[in-house]
């Protein structure tokens, strides 16, 4: 065996110790030791101090942002978990003769990037040990450090509450290709975000895989939006963590009656409108041979002024916004940007917004999401109906709601399935159920057996026999 392989059976051994240590856990036990995770990264000046190490080590996003993902998301994972049964029977359907109960898929390999160094792998990971699942996290080499510290408090945490810490670990440093692939390869679950080609090298490692896709949000502002509304939404959404997020705003979508009148709205909200010149110097600067450039992306707008080299009046903007007028499949700036940047598009009707919704998806970021400003709810229908992405978020700031929100439905999360559209085996937003096997007790009930005529009548009636 390589040193990569053996260095791997190692960790994946002491899981599974971890693991029957913990397999006779009560629903209890595991609600505290899920608790126990949540605290380790919650708790206020752990919180902060990793955010301020994850932005000092990686170079990406902000230290406030940063803090919010810390405790916001963690805290809103932990009400979802609270709020399911994990343990033993989970589903008893007496009708259907039919009794599940809930146990764990294994050993989880958490492969986690480097603008979530702490708050994806800590999701993760409260995740699997809510079924009893042991994880092992493999972080971005650059965000390694943040990451191991967290895994750290989480280690602690579970030590302090009764629980084996090797239900989390961490690949030893300096992380690479060979460790990451032979743990992929070892583990029972591959669960991973960031890079698609890391997904791709997890769909390709023989263990079952969950993968997400790649975000490019584009979202609508119809015509009757409250533009003030829409403006400042977008403008939180788009500036939290320097648009580190896959839920960011890449492009807006501006109804040609509105459009003079919602431009001035994002300007008022800390948008910048930059001339023809100042685009060019963006696309030659925030792209290098065709790839976004690190030194640009995820950046403060002080740093994006300087080195795209804007006017004085851009000085105290918030996001920098550039007009496309239609999304062109060969402009960079159709494609998603890691960055402030915003591309603007102006639409006619709902027929060209779902015409040019089409076009920037099909570029990238198919299956993850849209979102629509409007006060016309078909509008909002039409999308879901008509797009192919896994969520359609309405009069919403995109990134707070996209992962999950304390005043919509869906799942907290930090991981975005995109489904098939995306290359992914899920078209919901990774959660809980993801990391259980499901064993069904089947019991026989009545007989439910329809007469021929039942079922097939109606065709005879319609078609003949």
């Amino acid at each position: 065996m390589t040193d990569a392989h053996t260095t791997i059976a190692a960790l994946i051994a002491r899981a599974r110790a971890a693991m029957a240590d913990f397999a006779d856990a009560t629903q209890e036990q595991a609600d505290a030791a899920v608790t126990a995770l949540a605290w380790a990264i919650y708790e206020p000046t752990r919180a902060r101090a990793m955010a301020e190490q994850a932005v000092d080590e990686t170079g990406l996003g902000d230290v406030e942002s940063k803090v919010i993902k810390n405790q916001r998301k963690t805290f809103g994972c932990l009400r979802d978990l609270m709020r399911i049964p994990s343990v033993g029977i989970i589903e008893d359907l007496p009708e259907r003769g039919l009794v599940k109960y809930a146990k764990p898929v294994g050993v989880v390999a958490a492969v986690s990037p480097s603008t979530n160094p702490t708050a994806t792998p800590a999701n993760k990971a409260m995740f699997a040990i809510k079924s009893r699942n042991a994880v092992i996290i493999a972080p971005s080499p650059s965000g390694w450090g943040a990451t191991n510290t967290a895994v750290t408090h989480m280690r602690a945490e579970l030590q302090k509450a009764g629980f084996p810490a090797d239900l989390v670990q961490i690949l030893p440093a300096p992380v690479n290709k060979a460790l990451t692939q032979a743990l992929m390869e070892q583990a029972d679950l591959v669960v991973v975000t960031g890079s698609q080609n890391n997904v791709r090298r997890g769909y390709s490692s023989g263990t079952p895989t969950i993968g997400v896709g790649a975000g490019n949000v584009p979202v609508v502002i119809d015509a009757d939006a409250d533009l003030e509304d829409a403006a400042e939404k977008i403008c939180r959404s788009k500036i939290f963590d320097n648009a580190t997020s896959c839920s960011s705003e890449n492009s807006v979508l501006i109804h040609d009656a509105v459009y003079d009148a919602a431009i001035a709205a994002l300007r008022r909200a800390g948008g910048y409108l930059c001339n023809g010149d100042e685009k060019s110097r963006i696309r030659d600067t925030l792209w290098e041979n065709g790839h976004l450039n690190r030194r640009v992306i995820a950046k403060d707008a002080a740093t994006l002024c300087d080195l795209f080299e804007l006017r004085p009046e851009a000085q105290g903007a918030k996001f920098f916004m550039v007009e496309e007028g239609t999304p062109d499949p060969a402009s960079p700036f159709t494609d998603e940007k890691l960055s402030l940047v915003l591309s603007v598009y102006r639409i006619s009707d709902m027929d060209d917004a779902v015409a040019q919704l089409r076009t920037i998806l099909d570029v990238c970021g198919k299956g993850h999401s849209v979102g629509i400003h409007t006060n016309t709810p078909v509008h909002a229908t039409r999308l879901a109906e008509e797009i192919d992405v896994v969520r359609v978020l309405v009069n919403q700031a995109h990134t707070f709601a996209n992962g999950g929100s304390f005043d919509n439905g869906l799942e907290f999360t930090l991981s975005m399935g995109g489904g098939t559209w995306a290359g992914n085996s899920i078209s919901e937003n990774l959660n809980a159920r993801h990391f259980m096997n499901i064993t069904h007790l089947v019991r026989t009930i009545p007989e439910d057996r329809p007469g021929e005529a039942d079922l097939f009548g109606p065709y005879w009636d319609r078609y003949g026999k």
